[in-house]
């Protein structure tokens, strides 16, 4: 009897350690799965933190293989002998040296002085050779030249696009693997962001590549001149002038002679009157005079 009572004891103690083991092992599993879920999350909620760690060994590497971005910018003011044969002089070689003229404005064609403005887009490479030529063709007055350098603010931004690219790609790869839609969701909108980040960055790449590969000068130009007023031929022609006056006397003449004739016909019976009174007064006047 004790020994029955005995081995069913151990068989409940044994049923309860396979219990216990078993619900051990769910518990494990289950604390698995939960842990790469959340690793996952702090993967993505963790890269743009990586990026700044990982810029910085970038932007070294890159450092050594870049060269050093100026951006120039010169200011002349120039007197010129012949304002339109220097502005000719000059755009011919913008075009020699591949440049471009971004606004041309003149003033006061019609004047004594004359002076105007160019801003001209010129190749970094023929920057010095350019500004030689041009102050050859006139006379100095104020010559300014600047130039910034912008190679760490560009090896920045290229560290920069170099890392969200490297989260973009992560990014993708996390949403071909994404099972539920709340993942997809999160996951597409960590991505948009990202992908508007590099094209802002691009964008400043593009426009100091621009500033750096084309130099800008500013040239304003002055002239002194003393305008000559133009000759009027027609001042000139004595014979249309004599023609001319010749015909305006006639018509003064037959204008006047046609009014004296207006008004003598016109004023006939007044006159006629006026005649007979005069004559009637003269003939008493002669009676009343005595005879010698």
């Amino acid at each position: 009897m004790n020994k029955k009572l005995f081995s069913i004891l151990l068989l409940v103690i044994l049923s309860m350690l396979v219990a216990a083991c078993s619900a051990s092992s769910s518990k494990d599993e289950a604390k698995s799965e939960k842990s790469m879920a959340g690793s996952n999350e702090i993967a993505m909620d963790n890269m743009m933190d990586r990026d700044a760690e990982e810029a910085p060994s970038e932007q070294a590497q890159v450092e050594t293989t870049t060269n050093r971005m100026i951006i120039h910018h010169a200011q002349l003011q120039v007197k010129v002998k012949e304002f339109e044969q220097a502005q000719l002089k000059i755009e011919k070689k913008v075009n020699d040296y591949g440049g471009y003229i971004v606004e041309s404005t003149v003033y006061g064609q019609d004047t004594e002085a004359v002076s105007g403005t160019m801003i001209i887009r010129i190749p970094e490479k023929h920057f010095q050779a350019f500004l030689k030529d041009a102050e050859e063709e006139a006379t100095i007055l104020e010559r300014n030249v600047t130039g910034q350098d912008v190679t760490e603010q560009y090896v920045d931004l290229k560290s920069r696009v170099t890392s969200k690219r490297a989260v973009e790609a992560r990014l993708l790869e996390f949403m071909g693997q994404a099972q539920k839609t709340e993942d997809l969701l999160k996951i597409s909108a960590d991505l948009a962001i990202v992908q508007e980040e590099i094209e802002v960055i691009v964008g400043k790449m593009n426009y100091l590549e621009n500033q750096t590969s084309y130099s800008t000068i500013e040239i304003s130009m002055y002239e002194d001149r003393v305008i000559v007023p133009a000759l009027d031929k027609n001042n000139l022609d004595t014979w249309d002038k004599t023609k001319k006056q010749l015909a305006t006397s006639t018509n003064f003449m037959l204008a006047a002679g046609s009014g004296l004739i207006v008004f003598f016909i016109g004023n006939l019976p007044v006159i006629i009157l006026l005649a007979l009174i005069g004559v009637s007064i003269y003939f008493i006047i002669k009676r009343k005079k005595p005879t010698k």
